[in-house]
């Protein structure tokens, strides 16, 4: 199958807010069919600089997917219904935004905030999911009239906490019933989560929108010990037809680094673009 294959702009910078425009020439040249970028970042641009993402992508062949993580002052499922209400008009800005890009997938924390750890002197946190099913009830015929498709990433536990495994997301976006709020799932958080990687893919089925792609560690696909050769057999099983887009962090430092707990350089003085061009032909070679 001819999935598309990404890479996420981050692995390349340590804030999230930069120039978007010098990656699409970078991901095409190392053989990426796809660049994802962040979602509430470019909502905060303005017009004229999306005009340039979206024509220079077009022009270079060059496909667009988007990610993000709502800050907590967004959170959708806060349980103060201003916090709530404010996440749910930001949301609709961002996806105005990509509506504007030409539209396609919002993937990550649509639905909540990240990071996140459970609220101090909560015992069950159906309370804050129940407001986030009312937000993304709002959200996802929006997003639908507008041509944009929301994925809910299941993320694990040391992360965030209302979504850790593919059965919640299940049942979340079951709940949803909207054709425009679907699955994310990631090999990095399904290693700490799901029994099975491959099991999970399978259970999510028609629901998987988008998968992204990493080691146990974080380091790009291919090199360390995820089961990739069964991880290709689920999709397959399920026609999945959607982007595989890896989203490996090496290096400490800035916002993103404490943002997903990198400690220490995870490989010494990497040369970034060399290891991204071998993981993509690895990708390419194994996973469509």
């Amino acid at each position: 199958m001819n999935r598309p294959v990404g890479i996420f702009y981050a692995y390349w910078v340590h804030e999230w807010d930069v120039d978007f425009l010098p990656f699409i020439d970078t991901a095409k040249r190392l053989g990426f069919d796809l660049l994802e970028l962040h979602a509430a970042v470019l909502a905060e641009k303005d017009r004229a600089y999306r005009m340039k993402i979206r024509e220079k992508a077009e022009k270079e062949g060059v496909l667009l997917s988007y990610g993000m993580g709502l800050e907590k002052i967004y959170d959708l499922s806060s349980l103060d219904e201003n916090v709530r209400l404010r996440g749910v008009e930001f949301m609709k800005k961002i996806i105005r935004s990509v509506s504007e890009m030409g539209g396609g997938m919002i993937s990550g924390t649509v639905h909540s905030y990240w990071p996140a750890v459970f609220p101090e002197g909560m015992t069950s946190k159906e309370p804050m999911l129940k407001q986030s099913i009312k937000s993304m009830r709002e959200l996802a015929p929006f997003a639908g009239d507008h041509g944009v498709m929301l994925n809910v990433e299941v993320i694990n536990r040391f992360e965030q906490f209302l979504i850790n495994t593919c059965e919640e997301a299940l049942a979340y976006v079951k709940e949803i019933d909207n054709p425009a709020c679907n699955i994310l799932l990631d090999a990095f958080h399904m290693n700490i989560e799901e029994d099975s990687i491959p099991g999970a893919i399978r259970r999510a089925g028609k629901y998987l929108a988008a998968l992204h792609l990493g080691e146990t560690n974080r380091k790009l696909p291919g090199m360390g010990r995820q089961p990739w050769a069964e991880i290709k057999e689920a999709l397959d099983d399920i026609n999945y037809t959607g982007p595989l887009v890896m989203e490996p962090f090496l290096t400490q430092g800035g916002t993103i680094g404490r943002a997903v707990a990198v400690w220490r350089d995870i490989i010494k003085n990497p040369d970034l673009d060399a290891l991204a061009e071998k993981s993509a032909a690895f990708v390419k070679e194994n996973l469509r």
